[in-house]
């Protein structure tokens, strides 16, 4: 082989390992950035999961300490923690918008546009008690920064919490915790009980929602996180 030929076949081969190299480089590069996004996702997720319990135990707080449930019920006596008026969309930093109407109409009858009564009141499979589903109203919502100490954090979540009567009452009333039974029962087996749906958003999408069940006599009788 001759000395051009020769040169002609390193200068392949020197090619030929600069992509290689330039390849594994590239490849580094997309793996470093794939393991960052995927950080930064779940820490996302777990700060609006934090968000969301925090904005439920605030909830439960004040609802335990209120003597009329009823009031509560009917969207009449809010939690001390609101930022305004029950309607209207809110502006957070980065872009994200979280509209409070939607958020109720998506609770009660699965969509963003005004709920019919009949929606509310039909049995569904998510939704199987008729009469009695939960008629979510807003009760907490606010900034998650306001509901600590000024200064205490830094975030861009924000946080809203529903209450409904207990599905599990027999009195055909979802605004009156404990009616009388209308079904022949002696008792009313959800009096003394309300339900909280606390929900989260954040940058990017992130959302976390804790339901809870509080009971007059006996504080949180259930907390599960849905996903």
């Amino acid at each position: 082989m001759d000395r051009r030929a020769q040169e002609g076949m390193a200068l392949v081969v020197a090619i030929m390992a600069t992509l290689v190299v330039g390849a594994l480089g590239v490849g580094l590069v997309l793996a470093s950035m794939s393991e960052t996004m995927m950080a930064a996702n779940f820490q996302r997720r777990v700060e609006a999961q934090y968000a969301a319990e925090a904005a439920l135990e605030r909830a439960v707080s004040d609802a335990h300490a209120s003597d009329d449930w009823n009031g509560v019920l009917a969207g009449l006596t809010p939690s001390s923690f609101i930022d305004g008026p029950p309607a209207g969309t809110r502006l957070l930093s980065g872009g994200t918008t979280v509209d409070l109407s939607e958020v109720v109409n998506l609770a009660n009858c699965g969509h963003a546009a005004s709920c019919r009564e009949a929606e509310l009141v039909a049995a569904s499979r998510e939704r199987p008690w008729g009469m009695n589903n939960p008629r979510w109203w807003l009760y907490a919502y606010g900034p998650l920064e306001s509901l600590m100490p000024a200064g205490a954090i830094v975030s861009r979540f924000y946080i809203v919490v529903l209450v409904a009567d207990d599905p599990a009452e027999n009195d055909n009333a979802s605004l009156v915790d404990g009616g009388a039974p209308i079904t022949g029962e002696p008792v009313n087996p959800g009096a003394g009980v309300i339900v909280f749906r606390a929900e989260a958003f954040g940058p990017r999408g992130a959302h976390a929602r804790v339901d809870a069940t509080l009971a007059r006599n006996h504080g949180i009788v259930s907390w599960r996180e849905v996903r």
